[in-house]
């Protein structure tokens, strides 16, 4: 039997999350030749939420928010804190770059803005002779699938900050 993919089932518990709370999922594992984003979702605000009159604004203006999603999927004892530490600069970058590309490829949602994020989730084997597992944190939101449960133990909003120059 394959060892499954656990980064991937900790990325499909995510934009399962992200959609059970009004995220439309654009792509998974977008990539391009600077790196690869997990998830990229959309969120686009009900007509009206700014308190603003509608007519005042012009035909292009965008009530929508575009997420780049970074998944780190860990077992317990990593030794990067979950993945928070495997955030480095260089990775930020990467991923900046990637959205720039994302963005030069579908122009019409190059007025949106964006923020980047991290999932943090928390895998484990589940075990034959275990009836109960516990957590000493609670979780935003859990799955289970080949053998592992899985926990979205931590959501970081706008984890970082990065310029993007579609020019």
């Amino acid at each position: 039997m394959p060892c499954p993919d656990i980064g991937q089932l900790g990325e499909d518990l995510v934009a399962q999350w992200l959609q059970s709370t009004g995220w439309i999922i654009l792509h998974r594992r977008f990539s391009s030749r600077w790196g690869e984003i997990d998830i990229i979702a959309q969120y686009d605000a009900p007509t009206g939420e700014t308190g603003e009159k509608e007519e005042n604004f012009s035909l292009s203006t965008h009530h929508s928010l575009l997420v780049f999603v970074e998944v780190k999927t860990r077992s317990s004892g990593s030794w990067d804190a979950g993945g928070r530490s495997a955030i480095t600069p260089q990775k930020q970058a990467k991923i900046s770059r990637t959205a720039g590309i994302f963005l030069a490829q579908y122009p019409e949602k190059a007025d949106y803005s964006c923020r980047f994020d991290v999932a943090i989730v928390y895998c484990q084997r589940i075990s034959k002779n275990l009836t109960e597992v516990t957590a000493s944190q609670e979780a935003v939101a859990t799955s289970s699938a080949a053998g592992y449960k899985f926990k979205l133990q931590e959501y970081i909003l706008a984890a970082f900050d990065s310029s993007i120059d579609n020019g």
